[in-house]
């Protein structure tokens, strides 16, 4: 256990912390799957829209690297236009 004041309160925030990113990254991860699920192109596309907006938002808040999320978005894409 910590002994500083201090220490005591970064781990509050800590865990805090740790449950919002859990909460984005699931947001992340159902996003994904949505894409990937998708029956057809067009509702594949639609969903790829999506996907972007919730990726541009998680590099904003600082929840995810920039390089990371442009390697999703691209293999997103590359995912929808190889669908016939």
């Amino acid at each position: 256990m910590a002994h500083h004041k201090s220490a005591i309160k970064r781990i509050r925030i800590s865990e805090k912390n740790r449950q919002r990113n859990r909460t984005y990254k699931s947001r992340l991860k159902t996003a994904l799957r949505r894409v990937r699920e998708a029956q057809g192109k067009e509702a594949a596309a639609q969903a790829l829209v999506n996907a972007y907006s919730v990726i541009d938002k998680l590099v904003g808040k600082g929840i995810i690297h920039p390089n990371m999320a442009a390697n999703k978005k691209s293999s997103l894409t590359r995912f929808v236009n190889a669908m016939s």
